[in-house]
């Protein structure tokens, strides 16, 4: 089913763990060559970058700070002069800067968090939008957030409203991008088990085991469900599909 991802230049945005991470093994297993992007946790990334190569995959590490306009708005060119294109685009990295009482969270919070999950989606795209424009078209996949069904909660709505956010570009990006071959598509994550929720200031252990409770299929989902998902949309498979927005959330 997925012969043709061979040699398709992948970009993965937050490919030094979790989701990324999981990516880019399941892409370079179909023979992909892969911009893994990453900011801080470069070991991680190093780590994985041997890995591929050890599989004789072809990947190249682009460290950028998303928060930093100068830095992000050089990644898509970056990747291009060094794979001489792009096939697909993977808008995964993302975070939820403070995990705050919507009545405390400090507005700087808020606007790293739209700066990460939305405004950098959005400038990553347009960038790599012009070259598929002239170049016979291409893929570009969003990671978004099941919770958007549901507003979330009162300590998330922030990170929440971004995701939301980045499904209207995927919807605005996808009209754009069909006259051009340009599919473009989001994959809403339900709760996965991932270390980024370790990392979000003020979440607990607790916190994850009651939610999971609240899942149909009563377990956390792995980062392979939504890379799975991904390596569809990016290959043959997803030809006919763009515009759509798919909940991998265990029924959530």
């Amino acid at each position: 089913m997925f012969e043709d991802i061979k040699n398709k230049k992948v970009l993965i945005t937050g490919a030094n763990g979790g989701i990324g991470e999981c990516m880019a093994k399941l892409f370079v297993d179909y023979g992909a060559c892969l911009g893994l992007h990453c900011w801080g946790n470069k070991k991680e990334a190093v780590k994985l970058l041997k890995e591929i190569r050890k599989k004789s995959g072809r990947a190249e590490i682009f460290e950028a700070d998303f928060l930093d306009s100068r830095a992000r708005g050089g990644l898509v060119k970056s990747f291009i002069r060094k794979f001489g294109g792009i096939d697909v685009l993977m808008n995964n990295a993302g975070a939820i800067f403070d995990y705050e009482y919507f009545s405390k969270l400090k507005e700087e919070s808020w606007d790293n968090t739209f700066a990460l999950n939305v405004k950098t989606p959005f400038y990553l795209s347009g960038e790599a939008f012009n070259y598929m424009k002239e170049h016979g078209g291409g893929r570009i996949i969003n990671i978004s957030s099941a919770n958007v069904k549901y507003g979330g909660s009162a300590r998330s709505f922030h990170y929440v409203a971004a995701k939301s956010a980045l499904d209207t570009l995927t919807l605005g990006f996808s009209r754009e991008g069909a006259k051009y071959n340009i599919l473009v598509n989001s994959i809403r994550c339900g709760l996965i088990d991932t270390p980024m929720r370790k990392k979000i200031k003020g979440y607990n252990e607790e916190d994850f085991k009651k939610r999971i409770n609240l899942v149909p299929l009563k377990r956390a989902g792995q980062p392979i469900d939504i890379a799975r998902m991904a390596l569809f949309l990016a290959s043959e498979c997803g030809n006919f599909i763009t515009g759509e927005i798919f909940t991998v959330a265990g029924g959530d």
